[in-house]
């Protein structure tokens, strides 16, 4: 089955040289190109892509409010995207994460992680293990007061659940969740499936964050 892309970024040069990236592969396809958010929303309803790739800084209307309106909690899309950015630090990038992005890369980083971060957003997952993802989180979050709502909400969660919650916010896969828990795979996905639905997220990235906000894992723990 084959992945659809749809890349918007105001550079022509990168959209053309990820279009190259990404259409080289059997499983990937570009199916659009917009040069703003709101040419990207607009070609996010007439293509319906599984997965946009994302500029942040862009004239007319940013990524941050593109994603917002495309996957953010209040959007009916729940549109997968994949934020590029060339800061590793970038407070947009952050934002976008909070308005619902399934993730970030740098526009630097080799090919081939590219292509596996496409997938893995494809797949519905976040891309939240790359270690500079959790820096960000943190290094943003630690500027922030912790949120009250967000804390008492914890209280709907198991104590297995906060666990799952805390291993989650440090980059653990399902695989190395279920390693560590001494449980199965298929149990860990059950475990983050339902504490994302009694927090009301929409994915791992989403709840890594508010992790961090409320205090559950400290900056810089492992």
């Amino acid at each position: 089955m084959t992945v659809r892309v749809l890349l918007v970024d105001d550079q022509a040069l990168v959209r053309g040289g990820l279009r190259m990236i990404i259409d080289a592969q059997p499983d990937l396809e570009v199916v659009g190109e917009a040069a703003d958010g709101r040419e990207g929303i607009e070609a996010f309803f007439r293509l319906r892509p599984d997965v946009v790739v994302m500029d942040i800084r862009m004239p007319h209307l940013d990524g941050v409010e593109a994603t917002r309106r495309l996957a953010g909690p209040d959007s009916p899309y729940r549109a997968h995207v994949l934020v590029l950015t060339t800061f590793d630090l970038d407070e947009y990038v952050y934002d976008a994460l909070r308005a619902g992005a399934s993730g970030f890369m740098l526009k630097d980083a080799p090919p081939a992680d590219l292509i596996a971060a496409i997938r893995v957003v494809a797949e519905g997952d976040a891309l939240l293990a790359p270690s500079v993802t959790r820096r960000l989180i943190a290094s943003f979050v630690s500027k922030a007061p912790p949120r009250v709502r967000d804390r008492a909400a914890l209280n709907q969660l198991t104590e297995r659940e906060v666990e799952v919650l805390k291993l989650v916010a440090r980059g653990f896969s399902n695989a190395q969740i279920a390693e560590s828990l001494v449980v199965g795979e298929t149990t860990v996905k059950t475990h983050v499936a339902r504490l994302l639905d009694k927090l009301d997220l929409q994915n791992r990235v989403q709840a890594a964050i508010l992790a961090y906000e409320v205090g559950l894992v400290e900056l810089g723990s492992r």
